[in-house]
């Protein structure tokens, strides 16, 4: 494989999924982190920035689910849910929900600009973070990167 060949890159059989998961990991971290310290600061520039995160995050979930499925269709030849692959798969599941829930507290708080938000939202958000790294880690396992040698 050519490491210049974009074709090659773009219609790898697993590639699209391993790259793009890092978007939503990223900016939803990058989210949790400028809300709480909107929280501690009473600053609103990062309670705006911690929203856009959280927004854009939200919406890279649908082709990082998308891309999940067609590996397990092509990479992994459709095989059976179970063990490990069956837990990244609810852990997934799981981590989108828990996104665009993010996402829609401060949407919600937001359209009512009276309205703080609520102050459960941060557990909400951390729990959110650990079932993210739960999440990636498994999928680690998945793509051998966790593999002890």
């Amino acid at each position: 494989m050519n490491p210049y060949n974009i074709r090659e890159a773009l219609l790898a059989k697993h590639a699209q999924h391993v790259v793009l998961i890092h978007f939503p990991i990223a900016l939803f971290l990058a989210g949790v982190a400028f809300d709480f310290v909107a929280y501690f600061t009473k600053r609103t520039a990062f309670a705006a920035a911690a929203y856009y995160n959280f927004a854009v995050a939200a919406i890279s979930t649908a082709p990082v689910v998308a891309t999940g499925l067609l590996a397990w269709r092509f990479q992994l030849e459709g095989q059976r849910f179970k063990g490990i692959l069956l837990q990244h798969l609810l852990l997934g599941i799981a981590s989108s929900v828990m996104i665009c829930l993010t996402w829609y507290i401060h949407f919600r708080s937001r359209r009512d600009s009276k309205q703080a938000p609520p102050s459960f939202r941060l557990p909400v958000e951390l729990v959110a973070a650990v079932v993210i790294a739960m999440t990636a880690h498994l999928g680690g396992y998945l793509t051998g990167v966790n593999i002890p040698s």
